[in-house]
């Protein structure tokens, strides 16, 4: 009898654990699909208004090929591009000749992309979890979510406020400080409409700024001109540089008997002072004798 109860004990406790273990297992899936997406890129609270943003550092496999996907997608949700910058980083670059007439470029790159895209905020959870999927790494992920609940009542008194002042001025007479208050009072609501805008934008799309790079190191290989064997055919022509030698060293001589001639009176000069030295110098010694 005792060998039945507990037989019974033992079976009982391995369904419980089997039960614990599958409902785990459930909990655990539930978690992962909840964790895939920050909530504050989804939540939403009564009586709340919220305006998000959001910035992705990821590396995928192809810059190229993922920016592309990236972009369709992104319009498929009703959203649009702002900005995008796609560029290729040399991490080296060197030449190999290949023959007298032909060489070979071998570069290294890395292709990388700086985007800022606007979404519908009502499908931005969605949107980056299509963008998550595309990483091969995430570095990093912000994601905000501005509490504006303030601002926008702040938003409607003023409004209030600036057509009550409107109507006390409607009342006044007519003059120079009536219509200096008026146009104070519309620049101020104009300045006002302007805001308005501007926060209802934010809140019907959140701005997400996107940085994608490969991980590794791309190589381009480009057929170029040998431009050293093509220098070496033109650097030394010698009957060429002999007759110019030739020209040059005539024109020398030009220069050298213009150049006399253009002192010749510093050369008559010393012509007079040679002579009468010598003459002098004569005398000196007829003279001494």
């Amino acid at each position: 009898m005792k060998t039945k109860i507990l037989s019974i004990s033992l079976i009982a406790l391995l369904l419980i654990g089997c039960k614990k273990g599958e409902n785990t297992g459930a909990d655990y899936e539930v978690a992962a699909t909840a964790d895939s997406v920050s909530v504050a890129a989804t939540q939403t609270v009564e009586g709340k208004q919220f305006v998000k943003t959001a910035e992705v550092d990821m590396e995928v496999k192809d810059v190229y090929g993922a920016t592309i996907s990236i972009e369709k997608h992104l319009i498929s949700l009703g959203g649009f591009v702002t900005q995008s910058r796609m560029e290729a980083q040399t991490m080296s670059e060197n030449t190999y000749n290949i023959s007298d007439e032909s060489s070979m470029l071998i570069r290294k790159f890395q292709n990388h992309n700086r985007m800022q895209v606007r979404v519908p905020t009502e499908t931005l959870g969605e949107f980056l979890d299509f963008i998550n999927d595309k990483k091969v790494f995430l570095n990093s992920r912000i994601i905000s979510a501005e509490d504006v609940t303030a601002n926008i009542k702040l938003s409607k008194m003023e409004a209030e406020r600036q057509a009550k002042t409107s109507t006390n001025i409607s009342q006044l007479k007519t003059g120079k400080d009536k219509v200096k208050l008026d146009d104070e009072n519309m620049s101020q609501a104009n300045s006002q409409k302007y805001s308005d805008e501007i926060l209802a934008d934010q809140l019907k799309y959140s701005t997400v700024d996107i940085y994608i790079k490969e991980p590794s190191t791309s190589v381009a290989k480009i057929p170029i001109v040998n431009t050293k064997n093509i220098d070496n055919d033109y650097k030394y022509n010698f009957f060429f540089d002999v007759k110019n030698a030739f020209v040059e060293g005539f024109y020398l001589i030009q220069q050298i008997f213009v150049f006399l001639i253009s002192i010749w009176p510093i050369v008559l000069l010393g012509g007079l002072v040679f002579y009468f030295w010598r003459r002098r110098k004569t005398f000196q010694t007829n003279v001494e004798k």
